[in-house]
């Protein structure tokens, strides 16, 4: 054995030790593992559902081949995704001893709601691209949207894992908006709460908490966080309000900051960029931070 495969051995072993000490108390090596990558099929799938003119196989299907490619996607959906949940139920500690039949037959169950959702989502979904189109001078069309607006991605997103998250699916949901979050640069959580009309411009760097909830069309720029006041006291803040509430008709401009579980924005307000507010704003405010005074000087380098 040459030094080089002598090494490989030990740290392979050295870490391999290290994880069966890690996981020797949890499920890790009893069950399935969840699997990534078919949780971003199930999601390809679904928006090629939700939207099948745009993302069919073929371009420019017929009437009949697209109803024949919808109905296909959804059967596997309904199939992957009862799977996936399965194994996601099968490590909580409630399900620990449960026979497998009663753990398939709860997963079912959640698909039969989940997908009962989908014609409710798509017309969430038309909302907001209609918010899209209205409140950016610079779409062409309902299309260019679909396609191409990444806000619009991460809502849609959301939309799906938010309708598992309420029924209590574990890790599926955070897979699918962590998914979004890398391809978009915004981040959502699924236990967000959106209204309808919701739009996203430019979207790059947006973070909105799981304990979120914002009204009927409000409108985001880029940066702004919708976040915890304080992390500090860690899983200790599990399952209480940590984020902000946002009224209806609300537009929170670039680089905004707003934080805290009793932060409420109330309606028709309007938050300029850069503003940081962790304290309630009554509604039809105008917030913004004191002006500076730009300053042109000749450059005499």
């Amino acid at each position: 054995m040459s030094v080089m495969d002598e090494k490989i051995q030990n740290i392979t072993d050295s870490i391999f030790m290290d994880v069966l000490e890690a996981h020797k108390t949890s499920t890790l090596f009893e069950h399935m593992q969840v699997d990534r990558d078919v949780i971003i099929e199930i999601l390809n799938n679904l928006v090629a559902i939700t939207f099948p003119a745009h993302f069919a196989d073929q371009k420019n299907p017929g009437s009949y081949y697209l109803r024949y490619e919808m109905g296909a996607r959804l059967s596997a959906v309904v199939l992957a995704l009862t799977q996936q949940i399965a194994v996601c139920l099968q490590q909580l500690p409630k399900f620990k001893n449960k026979p497998a039949d009663t753990i398939q037959e709860h997963a079912e169950a959640i698909v039969g709601v989940f997908i009962d959702s989908l014609p409710r989502i798509r017309e969430y979904l038309k909302k907001d691209i209609q918010a899209a189109f209205d409140g950016d001078p610079a779409a062409t069309s309902f299309d260019e949207i679909i396609f191409s607006y990444p806000g619009f991605y991460a809502i849609m997103v959301n939309r799906f894992a938010h309708e598992l998250y309420k029924l209590e699916v574990p890790m599926i949901p955070r897979i699918m908006t962590e998914y979004a979050h890398d391809r978009t640069g915004v981040d959502i959580h699924p236990g967000a709460q959106i209204g309808e009309y919701f739009f996203i411009d430019h979207g790059t760097g947006v973070v909105i908490g799981e304990t979120t909830v914002i009204g009927n069309h409000v409108k985001l720029y880029q940066g702004v966080t919708l976040g915890g006041l304080s992390t500090r006291a860690g899983q200790g803040l599990r399952g209480l309000r940590r984020h902000p509430t946002i009224g209806d008709n609300v537009t929170i401009y670039s680089n905004a900051s707003i934080l805290g579980g009793e932060t409420i924005i109330g309606d028709n307000c309007i938050i300029s960029g850069s503003c940081f507010i962790t304290s309630s704003v009554p509604p039809g405010m105008r917030v913004s931070n004191t002006k500076s005074e730009l300053q042109i000087i000749p450059d005499k380098g």
